[in-house]
């Protein structure tokens, strides 16, 4: 009586990693400059610069931002933005509002959202960012540190008692 269908009806999509807020510009805070990088940003105070960002945005229902030209993979605005976006992804929230041209590959809004400007849909969006770093400075001296020191492995003798000895890591040429 019930069969489930074999034959799949819809194509299979990859699941992409779910991109998280690594850091947030709290409200009440102003601050005037730039935000590069990758990661996920969340702004609930006012901000004043240049945004490229490899990952996504969250301009929060307090936050204000104004730029020339944001640029980051997702832009999720609850917000205020005054400049151009330049995304794969832009969502506009009921509470959001939006001064400035568009470009993107995927537009999402919802009612009572505000956007003046245009908006130009495109297959691909080159966003111009620059190559993500494979460590931070702070990354590099910690993997630095780990690396000058000396392995302690513990080795099995004889009656249960262990000796520790000391090995030195090979040289990297």
């Amino acid at each position: 009586m019930f069969k489930r269908n074999t034959t799949p009806t819809e194509t299979q999509q990859p699941i992409q990693a779910v991109e998280r807020i690594t850091s947030v510009l709290g409200s009440g805070v102003i601050w005037h400059g730039s935000i590069n990088g990758s990661g996920g940003v969340r702004i609930e105070g006012a901000f004043e610069g240049e945004i490229a960002l490899r990952g996504m945005l969250v301009v929060g229902e307090t936050g204000r931002v104004t730029c020339q030209n944001v640029r980051a993979n997702t832009v999720i605005v609850a917000g205020a933005v005054r400049g151009n976006i330049t995304t794969q992804k832009l969502e506009i929230r009921g509470s959001g509002r939006v001064w400035g041209d568009v470009v993107t590959t995927a537009f999402v809004t919802e009612e009572g959202a505000f956007l003046r400007g245009q908006i130009r849909m495109e297959e691909t969006v080159e966003l111009d960012l620059e190559p993500a770093p494979e460590t931070t400075p702070s990354e590099a001296a910690q993997a630095e540190s780990i690396a000058s020191t000396p392995i302690v492995i513990p080795e099995q003798v004889s009656g249960g008692t262990t000796r520790r000895t000391a090995r030195k890591k090979k040289e990297e040429e």
